[in-house]
């Protein structure tokens, strides 16, 4: 089980002196104080670990975000920004001293400029959202990552999610042009814009993927990008995971680079045709989904190539969807994929992390032979192509050995993802999940050095704390030294 830090019991004992200096500030129905309606904040994606929060805020505006954070500055308070709460790494668990900032009701769209290519949003917009705003002149966002319909653009910087596309159009980190982020000492700064790099240090690189541990963004610039003529989906279907997995490592070293290059295995396609119908070949142990686009006559030429590739790993079964309606269903399955493996387990773990995929069938293969020894059954369902892997553990939440089991394979899954030259995450960020496995990553010094720029924007470590770094053996923050 994870470690969270002890409450500051000068903070708990201030709740209601605190929860009326932020109804101050936030009039209205936008504090929640009441524990029935704290609860549904008590958790994210990572549903396994649970805590109230002392108080959740719900602002409008940057104003109110930068008087927010002044408050629980001035006052000691921890806070724990959050967007749909949609992370699958607890990068949203709250503390029970903490306040959470909910950006929900920061959901409008402030410019779209077609000339320019380029979106300003408000942090709460969905990431669905923004391609829905400008589909209508042939343009969309790129990032689709499974939670797209409810998961927020803000959620989705902090993260850099990804999603079944980033192999041909990259991570948010690729689509990003500028943020607007509040420091915890309230100051507005305004990072980048709507131009392509901005001069001097990258502080964007420095914010994407940070988790919430610098500051909270509240505007996003993003670019948007002209759709493409049309796109075609086709299965291939083989009868092991290592040979789909060998089939993936030779995809992408033909120098054919599709959309999408998705991985399911047996569990995953049983539970994700019973939900979306699709025609997945039920009698293989591994299915790939693989998107082309372009011209009609550019998705002949690539398809032909993947199907020649294919055919040299003796697959079962190869089809070509032949409507958008078949192509849509294809990817109903996959995008529902999470949501339907609970037909076959109502608790699971779902990993994230990142391999070369040359080592893909190596990998494969571990993983099974790791199901085996921890007596647990495991899905794989994942971005083949950039070996963004998503293991998804099957354990009874109800049986504390089986959730301990389920944690440990876990955490042998990234070892091991690390071990062949991968990384802990991909798209879903560390949180408190991976917290404890940094150092199977990085050495004393790196975590040393990042602590450091947590410690120049956040000095007394109140932004989204107990995340990404881990904690000393006490419990307490393991803050960098001066």
């Amino acid at each position: 089980m994870i470690a969270l830090p002890l409450p500051k019991p000068e903070v708990l004992g201030r709740r209601n002196e605190i929860l009326a200096g932020l109804r101050a500030l936030v009039p209205g129905d936008g504090v929640i104080g009441e524990p029935l309606r704290l609860r549904p904040y008590e958790t994210d994606g990572l549903s396994a670990y649970r805590q109230m929060p002392l108080a959740v805020v719900l602002p409008s505006s940057t104003e109110q975000v930068a008087a927010i954070l002044r408050f629980c500055r001035d006052n000691g308070v921890r806070v724990v920004p959050r967007g749909a709460g949609t992370s699958l790494s607890g990068g949203a668990l709250p503390l029970a001293d903490a306040v959470v900032i909910g950006m929900m009701r920061m959901n409008r769209i402030l410019e779209v400029s077609f000339e320019d290519r380029l979106a300003v949003v408000e942090a709460g917009v969905t990431n669905l959202g923004i391609t829905k705003e400008v589909e209508g002149q042939g343009f969309f966002y790129a990032p689709d990552p499974s939670s797209q319909l409810a998961c927020m653009i803000g959620g989705n910087v902090m993260m850099n999610s990804g999603g079944a596309h980033c192999l041909k159009y990259g991570v948010t980190a690729n689509n990003l042009l500028g943020v607007k982020i509040v420091t915890v000492d309230g100051d507005v700064l305004e990072i980048g814009g709507g131009h392509l790099d901005a001069a001097g240090l990258d502080w964007l690189g420095i914010i994407t993927g940070s988790e919430g541990q610098l500051g909270i963004v509240t505007e996003v610039t993003v670019r948007i990008l002209r759709a493409a003529e049309g796109q075609r989906a086709m299965l291939a279907a083989f009868r092991s995971t290592e040979v789909a997995g060998a089939a993936v490592d030779a995809i992408m070293a033909s120098g054919v680079i599709p959309v999408a290059l998705e991985f399911m295995d047996r569990p995953c396609i049983h539970a994700c045709e019973a939900f979306a119908h699709a025609g997945y070949p039920l009698d293989a142990e591994a299915m790939l989904i693989i998107e082309v686009e372009g011209s009609a006559e550019e998705q002949d030429v690539l398809l032909d190539g993947i199907r020649g590739i294919c055919a040299r790993f003796d697959p079962i079964s190869m089809r070509v969807a032949t409507s958008a309606e078949e192509s849509a269903a294809i990817w109903k399955g996959r995008k529902g994929a999470f949501g339907a493996v609970g037909r076959i387990s109502p608790d699971y773990l779902c990993m994230d992390g990142t391999i070369p995929t040359g080592e893909l069938p190596h990998v494969l293969r571990r993983i099974g032979e790791m199901s085996e020894e921890y007596g647990l059954g495991v899905a794989n369902v994942f971005h083949a192509g950039d070996g963004n892997l998503h293991p998804l553990i099957m354990f009874d939440a109800n049986d504390a050995e089986s959730f301990r089991k389920a944690e440990a394979f876990g955490a042998d899954i990234l070892k091991l993802c690390v071990e062949v030259g991968g990384c802990l995450t991909g798209e879903h960020g560390v949180g408190v999940e991976k917290r404890d496995l940094m150092p199977v990553q990085f050495t004393a010094p790196e975590l040393a050095q990042q602590r450091r720029v947590k410690s120049a924007f956040d000095p007394d470590w109140l932004l989204n704390p107990a995340k990404v770094f881990p904690l000393e053996g006490n419990g307490a923050l393991s803050v960098a030294a001066e």
